[in-house]
């Protein structure tokens, strides 16, 4: 099958799964096939699928992952301040680091609203529904939810890293207390300690518990900042860190926590 034909058919079993769906056309556009196929997917409950659908969805969001194109960790620039620190802005998803770092939901499921923009939808998306089927599994025999400050690590499925790192951060509402401070610095520390645990050498982080769960930019990357470098004063297995940002903002935030990646930016 070519990659629309692979997409169509995809989307046709996630149609015939719920008859709430049967009056629902496929678009006719591939942007439109593409949003349609990731709502089936964000919203689908986490239920066994049959082996020829898996098959094709591997297939598919491997074939996808590769023309949207991998970032090798290896070739980012370290920070002057620390060769196993990297500062780097853009797509997580799209990194082959050992382990990528999801901001879960106490439900650790994945976010079920529909195209929703938060990474922990990205993560899912991308990954497949082994992803789900996978973290269902872990919750069920937790039996209870996810408590904020701790991690799990998940095989990462069709996206380039080898591992995913959940962690759910503390959502803030009002003033930042300490308890929250201390919540966010055991993420980062929790997710360290299991992607050493697991002989991991690279981990990327994104910005956690910032966004929707409303912490303070700033104090979020100090946080971060502090907790990782604290870590690394210990000998591990993890050699390389990259703190992932998005927006421009938390680039500088980063940068003036930091400092430069390269001579010629300590320069400018």
């Amino acid at each position: 099958m070519t990659h629309e034909e692979q997409r169509r058919c995809l989307i046709r079993e996630l149609l015939s799964e719920d008859t709430r769906y049967q009056g629902i056309a496929i678009p006719e556009d591939a942007q439109g096939q593409r949003d349609l196929l990731r709502a089936l997917m964000n919203v689908r409950p986490p239920m066994p699928a049959g082996e020829a659908f898996l098959a094709v969805q591997d297939e598919y969001l491997s074939n996808q992952r590769d023309m949207e194109g991998v970032v090798d960790v290896r070739s980012l620039p370290s920070l002057l301040c620390d060769e196993r620190l990297v500062l780097w802005q853009g797509d997580i998803t799209t990194l082959n680091a050992d382990a990528i770092v999801n901001a879960a939901n106490s439900g650790m499921r994945g976010c079920f609203r529909a195209l929703h923009s938060c990474i922990d939808n990205i993560i899912h998306s991308k990954s497949g529904i082994q992803l789900r089927l996978y973290c269902d599994k872990l919750m069920n025999q937790q039996g209870h939810e996810e408590p904020a400050g701790q991690a799990k690590i998940t095989p990462a499925f069709n996206l380039p890293s080898r591992y995913v790192l959940h962690t759910v951060g503390p959502i803030i509402e009002g003033r930042v207390t300490r308890r929250d401070r201390d919540l966010l610095a055991s993420c980062y520390r929790s997710c360290l300690e299991l992607a050493a645990e697991h002989g991991l050498e690279s981990v990327a982080f994104c910005c956690i518990s910032t966004g929707v769960f409303h912490f303070p930019d700033q104090e979020a990357a100090e946080i971060a900042v502090k907790t990782v470098t604290g870590f690394l004063q210990s000998p591990s297995s993890i050699q390389k860190v990259i703190f992932n940002v998005f927006k421009d903002t938390d680039r500088r935030i980063y940068q003036r926590l930091l400092g430069p990646s390269t001579a010629a930016e300590a320069a400018r």
